[in-house]
């Protein structure tokens, strides 16, 4: 029977469970393959666009100035839709002859354009609208994005049907600035959401099959993670847009 009167002995030799544990041999953490970094950087790039956007837009929708110069005339906001399609084609086109700096420092310019119009919506529709259609644009993107980047179908057909149906919805619009069919501006919006929805899908499949190919130097790797941002950040807040025009339909 043991005596309790005694204190334990824990000089005598301890209970043997396996040896002590090897801290120093801990597994180290399983390495991202270069696609899934190649992704990482591009998320990184187009995350940060779109907290650039937001923050300008949110500056801009509380300044009296701006508003006023903004919903004063539309020379103004004419001129908005100008610098930034010209940003779009100038750093398409230009890509080959730009360095990767340059394309950074233009998508950046690009994000600011964008938190200029974006501006006009948060001036316009309330804090529930807005809420409403950001976070179902996440749930849309995210469920596009990836489907784009786990199917094993080619959407490489998706191509030209999208491209048609971006061309035919940029011609409606300008039709319907000009008709102000509440009806057609309805059909637009739920069009422009659908495509977007598609593009998301078909751009993560297509970023893959850039990286597949590879990029031949660090250059050309960082131009390629800037466009594929500005490419997924596009559809990202063409998505919002479109759902806020359509949910902000409900205040009419």
């Amino acid at each position: 029977m043991q005596d309790y009167t005694q204190p334990p002995q824990y000089g005598a030799q301890p209970p043997q469970y396996g040896g002590p544990p090897q801290w120093q041999s801990a597994p180290a953490p399983l390495a991202l393959s270069s696609e899934a970094v190649f992704f990482q950087k591009i998320y990184v790039w187009m995350c940060g666009a779109l907290a650039v956007t937001a923050f300008t837009g949110y500056l801009l929708a509380h300044s009296e100035a701006w508003l006023r110069l903004v919903f004063g005339g539309g020379a103004v906001y004419i001129g908005i839709i100008i610098l930034q399609l010209g940003l779009v084609f100038g750093i398409s086109f230009l890509i080959d002859r730009l360095s990767s700096a340059a394309v950074k420092a233009l998508f950046l310019v690009y994000a600011v354009s964008i938190g200029f119009t974006l501006s006009l919506f948060l001036a316009i529709y309330p804090s529930g609208v807005i809420y409403k259609a950001f976070f179902s644009t996440a749930g849309v993107y995210g469920a596009l994005a990836i489907y784009g980047v786990m199917t094993k179908r080619s959407l490489q057909s998706w191509g030209s049907f999208l491209f048609m149906g971006l061309v035919g919805l940029i011609i409606t619009s300008i039709i319907n600035i000009f008709a102000g069919s509440s009806a057609l501006e309805f059909l637009i919006c739920v069009g422009g959401v659908l495509i977007f929805a598609g593009l998301t899908a078909y751009d993560h499949q297509k970023l893959r099959v850039i990286h597949a190919g590879g990029f031949g130097n660090p250059e050309g790797e960082a131009k390629a993670v800037c466009m594929g941002a500005l490419q997924l950040y596009l559809d990202f807040i063409n998505i919002f847009f479109f759902l806020l025009r359509l949910f902000g339909r409900g205040g009419e």
